[in-house]
Order: structure tokens, then sequence, then C-alpha cells
């Protein structure tokens, strides 16, 4: 029995294989894509390792370039300079890949920009559209009749008209003669201004009286008065009023 089972298992395991070869064997599901955000994270990275090497190459250089100067000419300092030459051509060729990484990151950011773009412009379209909708919607209603519209703009003027005839009204002036006419008013009043203009020419001596000159104040009569300066007695005050009036007159 044991070797029956194996005999069948054998016979399967052939079957399998050749239907493998015919249809091929299945694949196993695909990793999923990295984003454009995460592909830019990791160029990042790769060039901030590039930079650190290349900044431990100068040291290193550094440390040839000083060897170099204290070798003595010959094999020693040959075998300075040849260490110092394979250091150098490490650190071109991480400039190099630097450079290439640079490359790649600037155009990963450019396409990540272009979709961020695209995206953007889908979100402004559907809001537009959406908008576009809701405004069609809302002009459909019947406040949007622009019959009604007129009519109330009409209705509108109609009562601004109607307030300020009522104003009007109100701000009429009662037990006015209905022949009393304004204009002839205004007549009577700039001839009383001319008038009133030709007396004052007259009584001034032919001069308006906005260019008369003002009457100064008279002069006050009897003895000036002295006053005392500070720190003198009634005595002293008196006796310098004496002299005072005795000095003008």
């Amino acid at each position: 029995r044991h070797v029956a089972a194996d005999a069948r298992t054998g016979v399967n395991d052939e079957r399998t294989r050749r239907m493998k070869r015919l249809f091929g064997a299945k694949k196993a599901p695909a990793a999923p894509a990295k984003t454009l955000s995460e592909t830019a994270t990791g160029l990042e990275q790769r060039t901030h390792a590039l930079d650190a090497k290349i900044t431990a190459l100068d040291r290193e250089l550094a440390t040839h370039r000083d060897a170099i100067k204290r070798a003595r000419p010959g094999a020693g300092q040959d075998a300075a300079k040849r260490r110092a030459l394979v250091v150098l051509k490490q650190r071109k060729l991480y400039e190099q890949q630097r450079e290439q990484l640079y490359g790649q990151r600037f155009n990963v950011e450019q396409v990540a920009f272009a979709s961020e773009q695209a995206k953007e412009t889908v979100e402004t379209v559907r809001a537009m559209q959406s908008a576009s909708k809701e405004l069609k919607s809302a002009f459909k209603s019947p406040a949007f009749d622009l019959n009604e519209i007129d009519k109330l703009n009409d209705d509108m003027a109609d009562l601004l008209d109607l307030g300020e005839e009522v104003q009007n009204t109100l701000g009429r002036s009662y037990n006015v003669p209905d022949d009393l006419d304004e204009d002839d008013l205004l007549d009577e009043l700039d001839a009383l201004e001319l008038d009133m203009l030709d007396e004052e020419t007259e009584l001034a001596g032919s001069v308006p009286s906005y260019l008369q000159d003002e009457p100064l104040p008279a002069a006050p009569e009897g003895a000036p008065v002295v006053l005392p300066e500070a720190g003198m007695t009634p005595a002293e005050a008196a006796a310098g009023a004496k002299e005072e009036i005795r000095s003008t007159a």
C-alpha cells in the first residue's frame, strides 16, 4: 500500500510539473507600488547618505594630503599618493551618483507636483459642476421670475414717489396767499440789500462799513494811578506817587 501511494504521488507531481510547463506557474501577487512621496523620500535619504560619505572622504583626503607633505620623496610618498588617488576616485564616483540622484529626485518631484495639480483640477471641476447645478436649481425658483422682479421694482418706484409727495405736502407753509410768487420775493430782497448798501455809503463818506476804521477809546482823565513796587511801605508808595505827579506837572 505504501508503495502504491508513493507511485500515485509521483504521478501527480509529474502532472503538476507538466501543467506548469504548459500554462506557466501562478505568479505571486506583486507588492504595491510606492507612491511618489515615498519615492522622493527614499531618494532624499540616499542623497544624504552620499553626502555623509563624501564628507568622510574629504576628511580622509586631508589626512592623505598631510601624509604626502610629511613623507620623503621616494617610495613612501608614492604609496601615500596612490592611497590618496584611490580615495579621490571613490569621491568622484560618489559625486556622480549624487548628481544622478539629484536629477531623479527633481523628476519625481515634478511628476508629484503635476499629479497633485491634476487632482486639484479635478476637484475644482467637480466643485464648479456642483455649483452650476445649485445655480440652475435656484434660478428655477419663482423668486427669480423676471416679470415679478420688474413688477416689484415698479411698485417700489411708485411707493418712493408717493413718499416724496407726502413729504412735500407736509412741508408746505400754511396761510400763504396763492398769488405770492417766490421769485418776486427774491427780487425784492435783492433790492432791499442794495438800498441798505447805498445808505451805509452815504453815511460813511462813500466808505463801506467793512472798510471803516473803528474809533479808539478816549484817554482817561485825572492823575495817573501809580502802583507801589513790591516791598515798599505805604509811606514810601505815597511819596513816590507825589513825586510822580510833580514830574508830570
